[in-house]
């Protein structure tokens, strides 16, 4: 059903992202970079965070409840998938919890992303107070804003524990991402200034679907206390109000590298500047490393993507798929120093058309982590050389045609 309502979206809009003709020379480790990212991103870099990687659903949903059931106070909520299974009924129960416990909670789905979701799981937070509101329903009057959806994942928890990242709240989430049928993920978890950022995402989204403002030191205490040493921020985009900023970040990092360049990403169908940008990366010396799925729920977009292959496979990007489990992780590390982990896709969807965001992580022992999580991955994965993907079946061949028409809405 999903997969219907998406190919519906491929059908009544475009997308595209502003060109980008020229980007600066500023190696990442330079302290100008972080100036020029803020400069083309908004919002700032904030000191004193800690910060915590958790993978797949046995990590991420353990966290996510234990947060939600510590609130006194907010629960701020955003996701894009929540459909049938433990992990979402679990969610929705302690949500409810709070909620009569007298925690304000808001919850806000995305109308495509959690078509799905069982109307039980509504009831059981709406009956307990919790206000839940769809974003941007779909309906014969809204067809022109109907592809621009809300991707962004968010948690916020009394204004001062924040998670966010590429995962959804459904049972395809469960496990430890190395089985068929989990899906494999990578989320965030983060203590610290930065939050406010985080929530500040939240409310721009609720603002627009509820026409409330949410405010006050029960959602943004300040000052929030120091509680590390990793500097981060939020870089968040919204093209249906003209923001290009995380194609403008994936750009700028990419164009930065001067080591190494590692992308997970599962739906990896990048524009002409994009390809050339990491292509440049590699005459100059870089490793470029791409983790892409061995399968995926979108064939059409798996197509598209391995269409494009031939072109970096012969310049000497490495590119390797996850065998285990369906691969959804969306990071990119750089140089080992700078880090990105979120809710977008490296394709023009999340460029041009979706609510995105991710979070920054400027620190070596994050990058570091996120660095030895992409080896671990890479050895279950197998590797696709020139050879291999020069060989493919016609089969293959004709879908990659079939896929050319729509390639700029993927």
């Amino acid at each position: 059903m999903l997969s219907t309502a998406c190919l519906f979206l491929l059908l009544v809009g475009c997308a595209h992202a502003q060109p980008h003709l020229d980007l600066p020379n500023v190696p990442i480790e330079d302290a100008s970079f972080r100036a020029t990212l803020v400069g083309f991103t908004g919002g700032s870099v904030a000191g004193g965070n800690r910060v915590q990687v958790l993978l797949n659903g046995e990590e991420v949903f353990p966290a996510k409840l234990a947060a939600i059931r510590s609130a006194r106070k907010t629960i701020t909520y955003a996701q894009y998938v929540f459909e049938e299974g433990a992990p979402a009924a679990d969610t929705a129960q302690a949500l409810a919890e709070r909620c009569r416990a007298g925690v304000k909670v808001h919850v806000l789905v995305d109308a495509v992303g959690s078509l799905m979701m069982p109307l039980d799981y509504r009831d059981w937070m709406t009956e307990a107070g919790c206000q839940v509101v769809s974003y941007r329903p779909i309906s014969p009057w809204s067809l022109n804003r109907a592809n621009y959806r809300n991707h962004r994942r968010i948690l916020v928890v009394d204004g001062r524990v924040g998670i966010t990242g590429g995962s959804g709240t459904s049972g395809k989430w469960s496990g430890n991402g190395k089985e068929e049928g989990q899906w494999r993920d990578t989320d965030m978890r983060v203590e610290g200034p930065v939050v406010s950022q985080l929530q500040g995402a939240f409310a721009e989204n609720w603002l627009e679907a509820t026409g409330a403002a949410i405010g006050g030191p029960d959602y943004f205490p300040w000052p929030l206390a120091r509680k590390g040493d990793v500097d981060a921020q939020i870089v968040r985009s919204s093209p249906a109000g003209g923001s290009v900023a995380m194609y403008t970040m994936f750009l700028l990092a990419m164009a930065s590298a001067r080591h190494s360049i590692y992308i997970t990403n599962p739906y990896f169908v990048p524009d002409e500047k994009m390809v050339e940008t990491l292509l440049q990366a590699r005459r100059r010396g870089v490793r470029v490393v791409l983790l892409l799925p061995g399968a995926i729920d979108h064939n059409i977009v798996r197509q598209a993507s391995r269409g494009g292959f031939g072109r970096l496979l012969k310049e000497g990007v490495q590119i390797h798929e996850y065998k285990p489990a369906l691969l959804h992780a969306k990071t990119m590390v750089i140089d080992s120093i700078w880090s990105t982990v979120g809710s977008t896709n490296l394709d023009r969807r999340s460029f041009a058309l979706n609510e995105e965001l991710n979070l920054v992580i400027y620190d070596a022992g994050v990058a570091k982590r996120l660095e030895q999580v992409f080896e671990k991955d890479l050895a279950e994965s197998g590797v696709v050389t020139y050879k291999r993907w020069a060989s493919r079946g016609l089969l293959s061949r004709v879908l990659e045609l079939l896929a050319v028409p729509v390639r700029d809405q993927l």
